[in-house]
């Protein structure tokens, strides 16, 4: 299993995997969104053989604490085909992509996922920093992982995703 950035050519299987793995056009249409808004984004998909298996997402997303912002990463969507989950390839998608982030000098990353999937990565409620989304989430679906240790000391505030996110 290879995790590598996405190339033009991927664009394509990378939506096909959105709409396979959520049975749905709303993710492949917002990694569109995304990609077309010029915005830098960390895209990385799995690929077995040749074969794209699996995709993650990581946007830029605006932790406002009054007048104050901070530039975080959003981790969203990530899917991975139905015949090739449960083998650890999300895993690997997330491990990569916060290497990534962590390289591409974010702070943190949140995340609105499983709350018994997230945490074995470090990620925590979100409020426990006092950070909530701009979304109406429950609390403990809202998560966030510090990438430079005592980042997040002192922060509060909501979370602001691109617009895009408000399409879905």
């Amino acid at each position: 299993m290879v995790i590598r950035p996405e190339r033009i050519e991927d664009i394509e299987k990378i939506g096909s995997i959105h709409v396979e793995a959520f049975d749905t056009e709303a993710e492949a249409n917002l990694v569109e969104a995304l990609r077309d808004s010029g915005i830098p984004l960390i895209s990385l998909v799995a690929e077995e053989d040749g074969e794209l298996v699996g995709h993650i997402l990581f946007s830029p997303t605006t932790l406002e604490q009054g007048t104050s912002r901070t530039s975080i990463a959003g981790l969203a969507p990530m899917a991975v085909l139905p015949a090739w989950q449960n083998k650890g390839i999300g895993a690997m998608l997330v491990e990569a992509g916060l290497a990534y982030c962590r390289n591409a000098g974010y702070a943190a990353v949140v995340v609105l996922g499983h709350p018994n999937y997230y945490p074995r990565f470090g990620f925590v409620p979100s409020v426990s920093y006092g950070i909530t989304s701009e979304y109406d989430v429950p609390p403990e679906v809202f998560m966030v992982k510090e990438l430079k240790e005592g980042a997040l000391a002192n922060c509060n505030g909501i979370v602001k995703y691109h617009k895009a996110f408000s399409q879905l």
